[in-house]
């Protein structure tokens, strides 16, 4: 190699944290995923705290998969402030706990988003040619 160059790995990161997501050593970024993991988790379960979303995630994903504060955060505001989630304040002993849950329109904005994501991964099968697994 000529010794003119050095190597450098870039990693480009989009300006809104809500699309990131760190599964093992490498970051894959998938636009949209984490809104309709957030909405997914939320139509499953009445209500959910931020922690307690981030650790069914490591858990449903065997730890592959990790969502950090500061994407998770900004994108349950986001939802928030979209009207398809909303918020509540329980205090758990001596601590406040913020809940989330989804509204009317956020279980309607689940369905669609879901929907898009299925026709997204079908699109993907047939562009690389690969067959899912269970």
């Amino acid at each position: 190699m000529d010794e003119d160059f050095y190597i450098v790995n870039f990693i480009f990161i989009p300006k809104d944290p809500m699309y990131i997501c760190f599964m093992d050593e490498s970051t894959q970024l998938f636009k949209g995923s984490l809104t309709t993991i957030i909405l997914q988790l939320l139509s499953e379960k009445k209500k959910m705290y931020g922690y307690e979303i981030s650790k069914k995630v490591q858990e449903l994903t065997a730890g592959k998969m990790k969502l950090t504060e500061g994407a998770l955060y900004p994108a349950l505001h986001k939802l928030e402030a979209e009207g398809l989630v909303t918020a509540t304040v329980e205090n758990i002993g001596n601590r406040p706990r913020k809940y989330y849950a989804l509204t009317t329109k956020g279980k309607s904005g689940f369905k669609t988003k879901l929907s898009a994501f299925n026709e997204f991964l079908e699109q993907m099968q047939q562009i690389l040619q690969v067959k899912p697994t269970v």
